[in-house]
């Protein structure tokens, strides 16, 4: 046979073997757009955390210049971040050497990823201080020279890195808290020049990739990125495929009008798949537990980089990234102590999307299994980020909106919807009709009944008013 003709198997037609000259253009067409979608999901969570370094930039944060704290609010647009603590998070620049970061003894969870979003060490309680104090440094790819013995030592692959320190508000003084973020010092290794620290709770700021995520842009700042920093030896086939689409390090920039508008579409559709992956995902270890529509978010415990003996996880890891920012083995560990755990419900109790126009109950089980404290955080489904209305609330906490009415009953009911229930100020979260929404449950310092399925949330169950 010497001759094929499109079929709905195949787009494309060949005469003698050879592609004919519309066959030819289509396919070199489809085989861009494909590997620009590769490259799009690989690639996000490196523009995804330039998202947070321009947050910071935007507030006159320069790289190795401040600290930014903030006891965050729905005003604080971040992905999936939370009212739990207060934050710090600093850009720090390796390219003059190492910097030091130097937490005093006290309730601290910090951690250092670096400019691919890839974990570099954790710090405080569950970091090799656990708690007690110390100095971490960080030292920048080509770094041959010594450092003091008595610091935590760690290697970034980047120049870039991002530092990311909460303080746990013991007693619920999250003032306290607050205090205790404006006692950690940054400074560069050999130096005294301590980066400042500024109180940015009342401030409005977009630490997200919203802005380029689904157009031409995503892949500017990408190629910006490549640009300074140097290339990743695990990456080189990631490496290699950017650079077949005219994205390669050492090379300008400038698409033909065919190449950008392909780029410009794996950007949209690129996004979509990886918002499909997070919230219609179809992997049957997703599910927390066979009767309830929580899932846990983290699909890969105990590694950051989404390592398992198969290789790479690519489908847990653009799951995580397209709801969340940074990654430590303590954010997804499933056994009891120190770390933290994460559950996602993006539907009720019939497998309905939630839906902000609607009214749900959520009955939780007294007492949660948790050393530290709890909550439950509702967040945009298009943003990512947590519900915004003129009240300025997303989240409701064991430590604060819920603490008193934990101390008798074996359950807690609490109330979402647009309008608020009688008698339920302190345990009800506003949503917005026409916006889809998804909650977190997290638990810090979980104990074993979060784990062997003796405890368990409800489901969220639409209101009967």
């Amino acid at each position: 046979m010497d001759q094929t003709h499109p079929t709905s198997e195949t787009p494309y037609e060949f005469s003698g073997g050879y592609p004919t000259a519309a066959t030819a253009k289509k396919a070199h067409e489809d085989a861009y757009l494909e590997r620009a979608l590769v490259a799009y999901r690989f690639w996000y969570p490196t523009v995804s955390i330039e998202g947070i370094f321009n947050g910071n930039r935007e507030l006159g944060f320069d790289d190795n210049k401040a600290m930014g704290i903030a006891a965050t609010t729905p005003r604080q647009v971040g992905f999936t971040l939370n009212s739990d603590t207060p934050y710090g998070a600093a850009a720090l620049d390796l390219t003059e050497g190492p910097m030091v970061i130097e937490l005093p003894p006290g309730a601290y969870i910090g951690l250092v990823d670096d400019h691919h979003h890839r974990w570099i060490t954790d710090m405080g309680i569950p970091g090799p201080d656990q708690g007690a104090g110390g100095k971490y440094a960080i030292l920048p790819p080509d770094h041959t020279g010594e450092v003091p013995a008595d610091h935590h030592v760690s290697r970034s692959n980047s120049f870039k890195v991002l530092v990311a320190v909460r303080a746990l508000p013991v007693g619920g003084d999250l003032d306290a808290a607050k205090d205790a973020l404006l006692r950690v010092k940054i400074y560069r290794l050999g130096t005294d020049k301590l980066l400042d620290v500024i109180d940015t709770s009342t401030k409005t700021v977009d630490s997200t990739c919203l802005r380029w995520e689904d157009n031409l842009e995503f892949w500017r700042v990408l190629h910006g990125i490549l640009e300074e920093e140097p290339l990743v030896e695990e990456f080189r086939p990631m490496h290699g495929l950017l650079d077949g689409l005219g994205i390669g390090k050492g090379t300008p920039f400038a698409p033909t009008d065919r190449d950008a508008a392909a780029l410009t579409k794996a950007a949209r559709i690129g996004r979509d798949q990886m918002l499909v992956t997070a919230f219609a995902g179809t992997r049957p270890d997703q599910a927390a537990w066979t009767d309830r529509q929580w899932e846990w978010v983290g699909l890969v415990p105990d590694n950051a980089d989404f390592e398992t003996p198969a290789g790479l996880d690519l489908e847990a890891r653009e799951r995580w990234f397209a709801q969340a920012i940074v990654a430590s083995p303590a954010m997804f560990r499933r056994v009891e102590g120190s770390g933290s755990l994460y559950w996602l419900a993006t539907r009720d109790n019939t497998g309905t999307y939630l839906d902000g126009a609607n009214a749900y109950t959520l009955t939780i089980p007294l007492p949660v299994p948790g050393k530290l404290f709890w909550s439950v955080t509702i967040y945009d489904a298009q943003t990512r980020s947590q519900v915004q209305t003129d009240g300025n609330k997303g989240a409701l906490r064991s430590l604060f909106e819920l603490s008193s009415a934990l101390t008798s009953g074996n359950e807690i009911t609490l109330h979402f919807g647009p309008t608020q229930p009688d008698d339920a100020a302190d345990n009800w979260l506003e949503t917005v009709p026409g916006r889809g929404w998804f909650a977190y449950i997290r638990i810090y310092g979980p104990e074993a009944a979060a784990f062997d399925g003796s405890w368990r949330p409800g489901d969220f169950t639409p209101a009967k008013r």
